[in-house]
């Protein structure tokens, strides 16, 4: 619970720039539990540096969301490790489908996702899209994993 104004702040650095979507507090609070969080120590203490969050979406589908890494800990294997901590939860949760929406598609492909239209994720389309104010015209790609393909 500590933690949720660190990861509004850390989201919203990178929604103000148009890179990802924004959450209210109130989201986050309703949806902590879908997060990982990546803390760095310091001489200041600890600080959030990193989160991520699975949000199941359907019986066998989960959506990679809300990844942000401080630009002061990109390319340090940060955000992997997120992803793959994401991952071993939806593997143990059953879920045959992981998807996400981004401006990253490279990063995503070098885990085992693939380029997928956004039409075949209705689930995701209707429930959280179309409350986006990017919709209809969002310009993220869909990128998909399934368990029967690469590991990620």
């Amino acid at each position: 619970m500590k933690d949720v104004k660190a990861m509004y702040t850390l989201l919203h650095h990178f929604a103000d720039k148009g890179l990802l979507l924004g959450r209210s507090l109130s989201s986050l609070y309703d949806q902590l539990r879908d997060f990982q969080v990546f803390v760095e120590k310091d001489d200041a203490g600890e600080q959030i540096v990193g989160l991520c969050a699975l949000h199941i979406s359907w019986e066998n589908l989960a959506e990679i969301r809300s990844l942000a890494v401080k630009e002061t800990s990109q390319g340090k294997g940060v955000g992997t490790q997120l992803v793959e901590a994401c991952m071993v939860d939806a593997k143990a949760l059953g879920i045959k489908q992981v998807f996400t929406l981004t401006y990253q598609p490279n990063f995503f492909k070098n885990r085992g996702f693939q380029p997928v239209d956004k039409k075949e994720l209705p689930h995701k389309v209707w429930s959280d899209c179309i409350n986006c104010p990017k919709f209809p015209d969002c310009n993220e790609e869909a990128m998909i994993w399934n368990s029967s393909g690469r590991e990620a």
